[in-house]
């Protein structure tokens, strides 16, 4: 997820951009400026939506969320991961453009057994030595297990919402630390949950016995593995190990390197990247046609 490596590699992606931008390359301007919120124009068909927040029940304590959903009828649910920077307008903002092309999403509070959401502004606060102190000790407090029962929590919250069509079902999509959380969605409750969408996902391949990787037969999900390009040049194998799994398992998977950075998906990222961020977008899209 965002370790050090990846600080490091995007503070020294963004100084090449901004020395491109500065020589005059108008196309390699920054997308977004450190901290703020670029929303995307939002779609021509659009669906008007309304959201609120909820909380919800857990065998752990009360998860505070966020539920957002088209005005009118009954719609596929999507549970929504944060980054490592946990829920905050950025990821409303994400969840709410979900909404709109038709789906009843909730952006979960990964850290509520720590502390209530928000806890940072922005993933440019993780950068700071206050941000990572703050988070640090929270990010401790999550266990493959608790994931799995939060998952499990959330999909019967969902299917319990008259916004949600209990015909259909429930897709899974997840940021950085977010990304394996989508596989523990869909080993909590396979028989719902039927697509599992990651973003630049971290720790999805490891030699553990719980390891994402490993759980796919366990799932009867469809996937998406969107992997950075600098994810990809530190761990080449691991698109591969993703790939054979999924053909093990028997679960359709597509898995691709993007030519962008840990984090690029994320509106508020310094690192965000517009035209690489659409693209995996309209393939989560894709992806999620098939509820």
């Amino acid at each position: 997820m965002c370790d050090e490596l990846t600080e490091r590699d995007a503070t020294s992606f963004l100084m090449d951009r901004r020395r491109f931008a500065a020589l005059g390359a108008g196309a390699a301007v920054l997308a977004v400026s450190p901290g703020c919120v670029a929303s995307p124009a939002p779609e021509a068909d659009a669906l008007p939506t309304a959201s609120r927040a909820v909380t919800i029940a857990t065998p752990d304590g009360k998860a505070d969320a966020f539920f957002v959903y088209p005005k009118t009828g009954r719609h596929p649910a999507v549970v929504m991961w944060p980054d490592i920077a946990g829920l905050r307008d950025a990821y409303r903002t994400m969840g709410t453009r979900l909404a709109a092309a038709g789906y009843a999403v909730l952006v979960v509070n990964q850290y509520y057994r720590s502390q209530a959401a928000p806890i940072l502004q922005s993933l440019s606060e993780w950068r700071t030595p206050a941000g990572q102190e703050t988070l640090k000790p929270m990010i401790a407090a999550i266990t493959p297990e608790g994931t799995v029962r939060d998952a499990g929590a959330f999909v019967a919250w969902l299917d319990a919402q008259a916004e949600v069509d209990t015909a259909r079902k429930i897709g899974s999509a997840g940021y950085c630390m977010g990304g394996p959380f989508t596989v523990r969605t869909a080993v909590a409750n396979p028989a719902r949950v039927g697509a599992a969408a990651s973003f630049h996902g971290a720790n999805l391949v490891a030699d553990t016995p719980d390891s994402p990787h490993k759980l796919l037969a366990r799932t009867q999900a469809s996937y998406l593995f969107a992997i950075a390009q600098n994810d990809d040049e530190r761990a080449p194998g691991d698109k591969d190990a993703l790939r054979a799994a999924a053909k093990a398992a028997g679960r359709a998977a597509e898995v691709e390197v993007y030519p962008a950075q840990h984090g690029w998906c994320t509106i508020d990222a310094p690192i965000y990247d517009a035209v690489q961020a659409e693209k995996a977008w309209a393939r989560m899209l894709a992806l999620f046609k098939g509820l």
